[in-house]
This record gives C-alpha cells, structure tokens and sequence, in this order.
C-alpha cells in the first residue's frame, strides 16, 4: 500500500512506505520513536502511541511477518532521504568512453597528434576505445591495422592499460584502453 505522491523530475512517484491510517495490518511490530523495540501489538494501538507522541507511525518492512512499524517524524525522514540520494548522486563519477579514430595508412605526425588527444582523455579519468575502418583491399591485410594500433598503444608509455587488445570484428578493428591506476 503506498500513501502519498510526490513530484521528481516531472515524474510523479509514489512513496514506498505506508503511514499512519494507510496501515491496514492488523498487528504490527513496533519501534519506538527512540528506536526501541516496544514488540507485536494491535495497529491501532499502535497508530494511538504515535498519535500520542505528536509523530507518524510508517511501515518500514512490510513483508516481515508481523510488518515492521516504526514511530517517526515522516516529513523529516523523507526530507533526509532525499538529501541522501542527492549527496550519491553528487558523489557518482562517471565514466565516458571517447573514441579515437585511426587508419591502416596513418602517418607518424598524425599518430603523435591522436596519442596526444588520447592522452588528455586518459588524464580526465575516460576510458578510450581506439578503432580503424577498413575500405576495400585493406581488409585482406587486417594485420597492418593490428600492427597500426600496437604502435598507437606502444606510443602512450604506459599511461594505459588495455582493456580489450586490438580485435577485428567484420571491417572494424578496436580496442579499449582506460587510464593506469596509481
């Protein structure tokens, strides 16, 4: 049974937790207000308890059997629930993977300039998947394309670490460097 609605994001959520009158369980386990176990009891004696301490009796656990009541200010738990979720979503990192593009007939300077780009990317945390697009005839010498990002990998001194070594997959040759832990 959920009780009141509330608005995230433009989405409308229903909370996950039955209170006071919402709760139609017969007996409840009861916490106290200062999280002592008050035991199994009638859910209107129950709801009476809070009513008496000017509080809110919300249904913590209810597949237990009996279902877990406890005795708090519901306004207050949501408000530092929310508060919580905001401070892990704050704390979350995310991984982006860039791609750097290569090709079996790339030049040293070009090379020197992807390894430097790819080294900014390494440096911000992101993982990196480094790929080559075949045309034509190169795909009979997919080798030259292996090759091509052995050296592109031999190029960044060991400030990656391969995740997943060169692989030809149909005209696509990738693999996936993230940044060295230190």
């Amino acid at each position: 049974m959920l009780s009141e609605n509330f608005l995230l994001r433009g989405i409308i959520i229903k909370d996950l937790y039955s209170v006071n009158e919402a709760i139609r369980d017969r007996e409840v386990r009861l916490i106290g207000s200062n999280g002592d176990m008050l035991g199994v009891m009638a859910a209107r004696e129950a709801q009476r308890l809070a009513d008496s301490e000017g509080l809110d009796l919300v249904k913590i656990s209810p597949n237990a059997n009996p279902p877990v009541c406890k005795i708090m200010d519901y306004s207050k738990f949501k408000y530092e629930q929310s508060k919580r979720e905001k401070e892990n979503r704050r704390n979350q990192t995310v991984i982006e993977i860039k791609e750097i593009r290569l090709s079996m007939t790339i030049d040293v300077g070009d090379i020197a300039v992807k390894t430097k780009q790819c080294l900014k990317f390494l440096e911000a945390g992101n993982k990196v998947k480094v790929s080559i697009r075949m045309k034509g005839r190169e795909n009979a010498r997919s080798y030259q394309g292996v090759k091509v990002m052995q050296d592109f990998f031999s190029g960044l001194d060991g400030k990656a670490v391969q995740d997943k070594a060169p692989t030809t997959e149909g005209r696509n040759i990738t693999m996936m460097l993230s940044p060295v832990k230190a």
